[in-house]
Protein backbone atom coordinates (compact mmCIF):
# COMPACT_ATOMS: atom_id res chain seq x y z
CA UNK A 1 0.00 0.00 0.00
CA UNK A 2 1.70 3.33 -1.20
CA UNK A 3 2.52 5.61 2.00
CA UNK A 4 0.68 8.51 2.23
CA UNK A 5 1.54 9.71 6.06
CA UNK A 6 2.79 13.41 5.72
CA UNK A 7 6.69 14.01 5.12
CA UNK A 8 6.38 15.98 8.25
CA UNK A 9 4.53 17.57 10.34
CA UNK A 10 3.20 21.21 9.82
CA UNK A 11 5.15 23.88 11.88
CA UNK A 12 3.32 27.09 13.73
CA UNK A 13 0.47 28.05 12.46
CA UNK A 14 0.48 30.72 10.29
CA UNK A 15 -1.59 34.13 11.12
CA UNK A 16 -2.25 36.08 14.24
CA UNK A 17 -3.76 34.39 17.48
CA UNK A 18 -4.76 35.35 20.96
CA UNK A 19 -3.29 34.84 24.33
CA UNK A 20 -5.53 33.36 27.47
CA UNK A 21 -6.37 37.20 27.78
CA UNK A 22 -7.69 37.27 24.55
CA UNK A 23 -4.95 39.66 23.41
CA UNK A 24 -4.16 39.33 19.83
CA UNK A 25 -0.70 38.10 19.24
CA UNK A 26 1.44 39.36 15.95
CA UNK A 27 1.29 37.41 13.07
CA UNK A 28 4.30 34.88 12.80
CA UNK A 29 5.84 33.51 9.60
CA UNK A 30 5.32 29.79 9.12
CA UNK A 31 8.80 27.93 9.79
CA UNK A 32 9.87 24.88 8.45
CA UNK A 33 9.64 21.57 10.26
CA UNK A 34 12.51 19.64 11.44
CA UNK A 35 13.75 18.59 7.45
CA UNK A 36 17.15 18.03 6.37
CA UNK A 37 18.63 20.34 3.92
CA UNK A 38 18.70 17.72 1.21
CA UNK A 39 14.77 17.28 1.74
CA UNK A 40 14.13 20.89 1.65
CA UNK A 41 16.48 21.19 -1.97
CA UNK A 42 14.21 18.32 -3.17
CA UNK A 43 10.85 20.34 -2.40
CA UNK A 44 12.08 23.27 -3.55
CA UNK A 45 13.27 21.52 -7.06
CA UNK A 46 10.30 19.71 -7.33
CA UNK A 47 7.84 23.33 -6.69
CA UNK A 48 10.03 24.96 -9.19
CA UNK A 49 9.89 22.33 -11.98
CA UNK A 50 5.74 21.62 -11.30
CA UNK A 51 5.72 25.86 -12.15
CA UNK A 52 7.62 25.28 -15.02
CA UNK A 53 10.42 26.85 -14.25
CA UNK A 54 13.86 25.42 -16.29
CA UNK A 55 16.12 24.45 -13.66
CA UNK A 56 19.51 23.82 -14.84
CA UNK A 57 20.11 20.91 -12.90
CA UNK A 58 22.56 19.26 -15.45
CA UNK A 59 25.19 21.55 -14.16
CA UNK A 60 25.59 20.34 -10.82
CA UNK A 61 28.47 17.87 -10.03
CA UNK A 62 27.26 14.32 -10.94
CA UNK A 63 27.05 13.49 -6.95
CA UNK A 64 24.90 16.19 -6.21
CA UNK A 65 22.58 15.35 -9.41
CA UNK A 66 22.28 11.98 -7.85
CA UNK A 67 21.58 12.69 -4.36
CA UNK A 68 19.04 15.36 -5.39
CA UNK A 69 17.31 12.28 -7.75
CA UNK A 70 17.10 9.92 -5.21
CA UNK A 71 15.81 12.47 -2.58
CA UNK A 72 13.19 13.47 -4.61
CA UNK A 73 12.55 9.36 -5.41
CA UNK A 74 12.06 8.44 -1.76
CA UNK A 75 9.58 11.16 -0.40
CA UNK A 76 5.89 11.00 -0.96
CA UNK A 77 3.94 14.43 -1.27
CA UNK A 78 4.28 17.07 1.19
CA UNK A 79 1.37 19.38 2.55
CA UNK A 80 0.96 22.54 2.14
CA UNK A 81 1.71 24.03 5.43
CA UNK A 82 5.21 22.32 5.17
CA UNK A 83 5.37 23.97 1.66
CA UNK A 84 4.57 27.55 2.37
CA UNK A 85 7.44 27.11 5.39
CA UNK A 86 10.18 25.51 3.17
CA UNK A 87 9.29 28.19 0.68
CA UNK A 88 9.60 30.46 2.60
CA UNK A 89 12.86 29.95 4.61
CA UNK A 90 14.05 29.47 1.01
CA UNK A 91 13.16 33.04 0.02
CA UNK A 92 14.46 34.62 3.14
CA UNK A 93 17.82 33.17 2.42
CA UNK A 94 17.69 34.24 -1.01
CA UNK A 95 17.34 38.13 0.75
CA UNK A 96 19.64 37.72 2.82
CA UNK A 97 22.33 36.83 0.12
CA UNK A 98 24.24 39.68 -1.06
CA UNK A 99 27.09 38.24 -3.04
CA UNK A 100 27.91 34.71 -4.82
CA UNK A 101 31.12 33.74 -5.90
CA UNK A 102 32.26 30.82 -7.64
CA UNK A 103 33.75 29.14 -4.79
CA UNK A 104 36.95 27.52 -6.55
CA UNK A 105 39.46 28.91 -9.07
CA UNK A 106 38.18 27.53 -11.70
CA UNK A 107 34.85 29.57 -11.43
CA UNK A 108 36.53 32.30 -10.48
CA UNK A 109 39.04 32.28 -13.26
CA UNK A 110 35.16 31.45 -15.63
CA UNK A 111 34.12 35.02 -14.35
CA UNK A 112 37.04 37.00 -15.00
CA UNK A 113 37.43 35.65 -18.25
CA UNK A 114 38.06 38.48 -20.43
CA UNK A 115 39.05 41.12 -17.95
CA UNK A 116 42.62 39.28 -16.78
CA UNK A 117 45.00 39.01 -19.32
CA UNK A 118 45.10 35.52 -21.26
CA UNK A 119 48.81 35.49 -19.36
CA UNK A 120 47.62 35.54 -15.87
CA UNK A 121 44.72 33.38 -16.83
CA UNK A 122 47.06 30.48 -18.31
CA UNK A 123 49.86 30.87 -15.14
CA UNK A 124 46.95 30.33 -12.72
CA UNK A 125 45.02 27.78 -14.17
CA UNK A 126 49.00 25.84 -14.53
CA UNK A 127 50.34 26.80 -11.18
CA UNK A 128 46.60 25.42 -9.52
CA UNK A 129 45.85 22.52 -12.20
CA UNK A 130 42.82 23.65 -13.15
CA UNK A 131 40.97 22.21 -16.40
CA UNK A 132 40.48 25.11 -18.76
CA UNK A 133 37.92 23.09 -20.36
CA UNK A 134 34.20 23.14 -18.82
CA UNK A 135 31.80 22.16 -21.62
CA UNK A 136 34.35 20.97 -24.02
CA UNK A 137 31.42 21.13 -27.13
CA UNK A 138 30.50 25.15 -26.02
CA UNK A 139 34.34 25.58 -26.53
CA UNK A 140 34.59 23.90 -30.16
CA UNK A 141 31.21 24.85 -30.87
CA UNK A 142 32.98 28.95 -30.37
CA UNK A 143 35.56 27.45 -33.26
CA UNK A 144 35.64 28.95 -36.94
CA UNK A 145 34.60 26.57 -40.12
CA UNK A 146 38.56 27.10 -41.00
CA UNK A 147 39.89 25.37 -36.97
CA UNK A 148 37.27 22.53 -37.29
CA UNK A 149 38.00 21.25 -40.64
CA UNK A 150 41.45 19.89 -40.17
CA UNK A 151 39.91 17.61 -37.60
CA UNK A 152 37.78 16.06 -39.92
CA UNK A 153 40.18 15.13 -42.12
CA UNK A 154 42.28 13.67 -39.78
CA UNK A 155 40.09 12.49 -37.42
CA UNK A 156 38.66 8.56 -37.99
CA UNK A 157 35.06 8.63 -39.38
CA UNK A 158 33.20 7.68 -36.11
CA UNK A 159 34.98 10.98 -34.56
CA UNK A 160 34.08 13.01 -37.47
CA UNK A 161 30.57 11.66 -37.42
CA UNK A 162 30.38 12.87 -33.47
CA UNK A 163 31.57 16.13 -33.82
CA UNK A 164 29.14 16.98 -36.75
CA UNK A 165 26.27 15.43 -34.58
CA UNK A 166 27.59 18.08 -31.82
CA UNK A 167 27.71 21.13 -34.49
CA UNK A 168 25.06 23.69 -35.11
CA UNK A 169 22.95 22.32 -38.46
CA UNK A 170 24.63 25.06 -40.30
CA UNK A 171 28.09 24.68 -39.18
CA UNK A 172 28.19 20.98 -40.01
CA UNK A 173 26.67 21.88 -43.68
CA UNK A 174 29.38 23.92 -44.08
CA UNK A 175 31.87 21.72 -43.23
CA UNK A 176 30.40 18.74 -45.02
CA UNK A 177 30.21 20.88 -47.86
CA UNK A 178 34.32 21.58 -47.54
CA UNK A 179 35.19 17.75 -47.61
CA UNK A 180 35.95 15.76 -50.71
CA UNK A 181 32.53 13.94 -52.19
CA UNK A 182 33.61 10.34 -50.64
CA UNK A 183 34.73 11.39 -47.20
CA UNK A 184 31.69 13.56 -46.66
CA UNK A 185 29.07 10.14 -47.25
CA UNK A 186 31.84 8.42 -45.05
CA UNK A 187 30.80 10.51 -42.24
CA UNK A 188 27.39 11.02 -43.30
CA UNK A 189 27.04 7.14 -43.11
CA UNK A 190 28.54 6.84 -39.95
CA UNK A 191 26.07 9.77 -38.21
CA UNK A 192 23.32 7.15 -38.73
CA UNK A 193 25.34 4.61 -36.27
CA UNK A 194 25.65 7.17 -33.72
CA UNK A 195 22.06 6.29 -31.80
CA UNK A 196 23.98 4.69 -29.26
CA UNK A 197 26.70 6.15 -28.40
CA UNK A 198 26.87 6.97 -25.01
CA UNK A 199 26.89 9.92 -22.77
CA UNK A 200 30.55 9.55 -21.59
CA UNK A 201 31.99 8.50 -24.75
CA UNK A 202 30.80 11.86 -26.34
CA UNK A 203 32.24 14.00 -23.61
CA UNK A 204 35.88 11.92 -23.88
CA UNK A 205 35.95 12.84 -27.95
CA UNK A 206 34.78 16.44 -26.83
CA UNK A 207 37.48 16.53 -23.87
CA UNK A 208 39.75 15.26 -26.49
CA UNK A 209 38.93 17.80 -29.38
CA UNK A 210 39.20 20.74 -27.01
CA UNK A 211 42.59 20.18 -25.71
CA UNK A 212 43.53 21.23 -28.77
CA UNK A 213 42.07 24.61 -28.93
CA UNK A 214 43.09 24.83 -25.11
CA UNK A 215 47.25 24.40 -25.84
CA UNK A 216 47.51 26.90 -28.28
CA UNK A 217 50.04 29.66 -26.99
CA UNK A 218 48.67 32.93 -26.06
CA UNK A 219 49.40 35.03 -29.21
CA UNK A 220 50.65 38.61 -28.68
CA UNK A 221 49.07 39.74 -31.88
CA UNK A 222 45.94 39.20 -33.23
CA UNK A 223 46.81 39.73 -36.68
CA UNK A 224 49.31 37.78 -38.58
CA UNK A 225 52.74 40.06 -39.91
CA UNK A 226 50.86 40.39 -43.44
CA UNK A 227 47.99 42.37 -41.86
CA UNK A 228 50.15 44.08 -39.55
CA UNK A 229 52.61 45.59 -42.16
CA UNK A 230 49.87 46.24 -44.94
CA UNK A 231 48.45 48.17 -42.52
CA UNK A 232 51.48 50.57 -42.06
CA UNK A 233 52.41 50.05 -45.63
CA UNK A 234 49.43 51.66 -46.73
CA UNK A 235 49.87 55.13 -45.12
CA UNK A 236 53.67 55.16 -45.53
CA UNK A 237 55.09 57.40 -48.35
CA UNK A 238 55.73 55.65 -51.89
CA UNK A 239 58.67 56.11 -51.80
CA UNK A 240 59.63 54.10 -48.45
CA UNK A 241 57.11 51.66 -49.09
CA UNK A 242 58.46 50.49 -52.48
CA UNK A 243 62.02 50.09 -50.83
CA UNK A 244 60.22 48.06 -48.34
CA UNK A 245 59.00 46.26 -51.07
CA UNK A 246 62.22 45.92 -53.16
CA UNK A 247 64.06 44.83 -50.00
CA UNK A 248 61.33 41.98 -49.27
CA UNK A 249 61.38 40.50 -52.82
CA UNK A 250 64.78 39.87 -52.28
CA UNK A 251 64.94 38.66 -48.79
CA UNK A 252 61.50 36.49 -49.16
CA UNK A 253 59.83 36.08 -52.25
CA UNK A 254 56.58 34.33 -50.84
CA UNK A 255 55.87 36.98 -47.98
CA UNK A 256 56.55 39.72 -50.78
CA UNK A 257 54.08 38.70 -52.77
CA UNK A 258 51.70 38.31 -50.42
CA UNK A 259 52.55 41.69 -49.06
CA UNK A 260 51.55 43.09 -52.12
CA UNK A 261 47.84 41.27 -52.49
CA UNK A 262 47.45 42.96 -49.27
CA UNK A 263 48.22 46.45 -49.73
CA UNK A 264 45.92 49.15 -50.38
CA UNK A 265 46.51 52.53 -51.76
CA UNK A 266 45.73 55.13 -54.00
CA UNK A 267 46.79 53.99 -57.03
CA UNK A 268 44.68 50.50 -56.40
CA UNK A 269 41.73 51.91 -56.23
CA UNK A 270 40.42 51.29 -59.70
CA UNK A 271 41.34 47.63 -59.78
CA UNK A 272 40.15 47.01 -55.80
CA UNK A 273 36.66 49.41 -55.29
CA UNK A 274 33.71 48.95 -58.20
CA UNK A 275 32.42 52.42 -60.44
CA UNK A 276 29.20 52.30 -58.71
CA UNK A 277 30.77 52.61 -55.03
CA UNK A 278 32.72 55.67 -56.18
CA UNK A 279 30.14 58.15 -55.61
CA UNK A 280 29.75 56.84 -51.53
CA UNK A 281 33.67 56.50 -51.39
CA UNK A 282 34.27 59.88 -52.09
CA UNK A 283 31.27 61.19 -49.31
CA UNK A 284 33.16 60.32 -46.60
CA UNK A 285 35.87 62.68 -46.79
CA UNK A 286 35.33 66.54 -46.93
CA UNK A 287 35.83 68.20 -50.23
CA UNK A 288 38.90 70.02 -49.80
CA UNK A 289 40.93 66.96 -48.76
CA UNK A 290 39.30 65.07 -51.58
CA UNK A 291 40.40 68.13 -53.99
CA UNK A 292 43.83 68.10 -52.73
CA UNK A 293 44.31 64.43 -53.72
CA UNK A 294 43.37 64.52 -56.87
CA UNK A 295 45.42 67.27 -57.99
CA UNK A 296 48.45 65.73 -56.47
CA UNK A 297 47.44 62.50 -58.56
CA UNK A 298 47.14 64.53 -61.10
CA UNK A 299 50.87 66.04 -60.74
CA UNK A 300 52.57 62.83 -59.84
CA UNK A 301 51.30 61.14 -63.06
CA UNK A 302 51.11 57.65 -63.90
CA UNK A 303 48.79 55.34 -62.38
CA UNK A 304 48.08 57.88 -59.46
CA UNK A 305 46.46 60.26 -62.45
CA UNK A 306 44.62 57.48 -63.48
CA UNK A 307 43.31 56.83 -60.76
CA UNK A 308 42.01 60.60 -60.16
CA UNK A 309 40.39 60.55 -63.33
CA UNK A 310 38.44 56.89 -62.76
CA UNK A 311 37.75 58.81 -59.44
CA UNK A 312 36.16 61.78 -61.86
CA UNK A 313 34.52 59.45 -64.18
CA UNK A 314 32.03 57.29 -61.90
CA UNK A 315 30.66 60.25 -59.79
CA UNK A 316 28.09 62.83 -60.76
CA UNK A 317 28.46 65.09 -63.59
CA UNK A 318 27.78 68.33 -61.76
CA UNK A 319 30.19 67.42 -58.91
CA UNK A 320 32.99 66.28 -61.30
CA UNK A 321 32.55 69.61 -63.07
CA UNK A 322 32.88 71.03 -59.42
CA UNK A 323 35.68 69.02 -58.55
CA UNK A 324 37.39 69.51 -61.71
CA UNK A 325 37.58 73.69 -61.07
CA UNK A 326 38.75 73.43 -57.81
CA UNK A 327 41.57 71.37 -59.02
CA UNK A 328 42.87 73.61 -61.40
CA UNK A 329 42.57 76.24 -59.22
CA UNK A 330 44.84 73.94 -56.54
CA UNK A 331 47.15 73.74 -58.63
CA UNK A 332 50.50 71.99 -57.57
CA UNK A 333 50.13 70.63 -53.98
CA UNK A 334 53.36 69.86 -51.56
CA UNK A 335 53.71 65.98 -51.85
CA UNK A 336 53.69 65.32 -48.17
CA UNK A 337 50.37 67.02 -48.18
CA UNK A 338 48.96 65.48 -51.35
CA UNK A 339 50.15 61.96 -49.77
CA UNK A 340 48.26 62.59 -46.62
CA UNK A 341 44.93 63.48 -48.48
CA UNK A 342 45.25 60.34 -50.39
CA UNK A 343 45.96 58.13 -47.54
CA UNK A 344 42.65 59.97 -45.84
CA UNK A 345 40.95 58.48 -48.91
CA UNK A 346 42.14 55.14 -48.84
CA UNK A 347 41.72 54.69 -45.29
CA UNK A 348 37.84 55.83 -45.55
CA UNK A 349 37.44 53.54 -48.45
CA UNK A 350 39.03 50.67 -45.95
CA UNK A 351 36.63 51.82 -43.34
CA UNK A 352 33.53 51.32 -45.86
CA UNK A 353 35.05 47.74 -46.79
CA UNK A 354 35.07 46.96 -42.84
CA UNK A 355 31.98 47.69 -42.09
CA UNK A 356 30.44 45.82 -45.52
CA UNK A 357 29.03 48.91 -47.14
CA UNK A 358 31.11 48.20 -50.20
CA UNK A 359 32.59 45.25 -51.21
CA UNK A 360 36.18 45.17 -52.72
CA UNK A 361 36.96 43.42 -56.19
CA UNK A 362 39.17 40.84 -55.45
CA UNK A 363 41.53 38.82 -57.67
CA UNK A 364 39.31 35.94 -58.14
CA UNK A 365 36.53 38.09 -58.99
CA UNK A 366 38.99 39.64 -61.50
CA UNK A 367 39.40 35.87 -62.77
CA UNK A 368 36.10 34.78 -63.08
CA UNK A 369 35.59 38.32 -65.05
CA UNK A 370 37.99 37.19 -67.58
CA UNK A 371 37.09 33.44 -68.19
CA UNK A 372 33.52 34.46 -68.22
Amino acid sequence: MTDLTPLAPPGPATGAGSDSLGRTSRPVKPTAPLLTRRQKAAIIVRFLIQEGADIPIAALPDDLQSALTQQIGAMRYVDRDTLAAVITEFADELDRMGLIFPGDLAGALTALDGRISPQTAARLRKEAGVRQIGDPWALIRAQEIGALLPILTRESTEVSAVLLSKLPVATAAELLHRLPGAQARRITYAITLTGNVRPDTVDRIGLSLAAEFQTRPTLAFDEDPVARLGAILNISPADTRDEVLTGLDEDDAVFSQKLRKAIFTFAHIPARVAPVDIPRTVREIEQPRLVMALAHARTAGGDLADTAEFILANIPKRMAETLQEEIDETGRVKPKEGEAAMNELVGAIRALGVAGDITFITAEDEDNAVNG
